[in-house]
């Protein structure tokens, strides 16, 4: 994958009334999941420089956030999951592919960057480390870190960079990588083909993934990350999903989702009645107390004991209350029933 040239159009992101912007946790688990479900896509889209010609043959291995957690588990870096890359044959040498999802460019750090591969190279005792960041907004970052003086460099320091929202998404309309497809809504197009860029990314999700699982799962990732109206997805379904020769796979799976959102509204729905339910029954409990205490005071106490029943009105403890009722059964004085009541 080229970088992309600064400047041009920029996704636009519709939020709902309501919405805020997702935090950066969640971008980072997103992708990290994306990055472990499609290895072989990934590298091939975010690491295109490297990865552009990877053989079937090539194996490709995630190494899980618990790995490194014990390896390097004397810093409090977030880590990402690197990938090991080896090639059966032998012709080349094991690569690792050290991955960071930034969503905002200005946070991004180069040094923490520098920090993160040195940690895997003497972790895994190599020194082919390729690191690969992933912008997900533009904006203005680092790429060159050089220690030097005024006649030598020390340390010199790159990486790949994949800038999503400055890649065309027009190029990616139809590839047949799947992680290209799914990332079209963060790529850059005109406000104008909005709906046109979730079509082509749903129709990619479904001829490209046979698992249903994934098509699920995966379906949710590019409605996070194109955050349509209302109103965008009936123009979709009525001129693009109508025609579409995938409908009827994009449908399933959609489906599949109404049907999931539809049993936890009624769950939710459930839960609410009989909370409402339960909040009714002591409500009618506690106003059924209020007025035997207020019995009570009148017959024991007559018209001073009924100036304390503004007072016991406010108590909202049914324990209280019921307490309060015992207490008018044994108590005779009313100067006593005042002092016990206050304790």
């Amino acid at each position: 994958m080229n970088e992309q040239p600064q400047g041009g159009e920029r996704l636009t992101k519709k939020k709902q009334d309501g919405e805020t912007e997702p935090d950066n946790t969640t971008h980072d688990q997103n992708f990290k999941n994306l990055i472990v479900d499609y290895p072989r896509e990934s590298l091939q889209f975010f690491a295109g420089p490297e990865c552009h010609d990877l053989e079937p043959a090539v194996r490709i291995i995630p190494i899980r956030q618990e790995q490194l957690k014990e390896l390097l588990r004397n810093h409090h870096r977030e880590l990402d999951i690197p990938l090991l890359v080896e090639w059966p044959d032998g012709r080349r040498g094991v690569l690792l592919f050290a991955f960071e999802e930034e969503t905002d460019p200005a946070k991004f750090s180069i040094h923490r960057l520098v920090h993160y591969c040195t940690d895997l190279s003497y972790m895994f005792e190599t020194d082919r480390v390729v690191p690969v960041v992933i912008f997900l907004h533009p904006g203005n970052f680092r790429r060159v870190l050089e220690l030097r003086s005024d006649r030598n460099i020390y340390l010199g320091f790159r990486y790949i960079v994949c800038d999503l929202g400055r890649i065309p998404a027009i190029e990616y309309m139809d590839s047949d990588n799947i992680v290209a497809r799914l990332n079209l809504p963060n790529m850059r197009y005109p406000e104008s083909d909005r709906i046109r860029v979730y079509a082509q990314a749903q129709e990619g999700l479904a001829v490209l993934e046979k698992d249903p699982a994934k098509r699920r799962k995966y379906a949710d990732y590019i409605d996070y990350y194109s955050n349509m109206s209302q109103e965008e997805l009936e123009i979709y379904k009525r001129e693009y999903l109508a025609s579409s020769q995938h409908r009827e796979e994009i449908m399933g799976f959609r489906q599949m989702f109404v049907e999931e959102g539809m049993k936890i509204g009624e769950q939710r729905a459930e839960q609410r009645a009989e909370q409402r339910a339960e909040r009714a029954r002591l409500q009618a409990f506690r106003e059924g107390l209020l007025r035997s205490i207020e019995m009570g005071l009148l017959l024991r106490f007559k018209d001073e004991g009924m100036k304390m029943m503004d007072k016991i009105a406010q108590v909202q403890d049914i324990d209280r209350l019921r307490m309060i009722e015992e207490l008018l059964k044994t108590t005779d004085k009313l100067p006593e029933f005042k002092r016990r009541l206050d304790e």
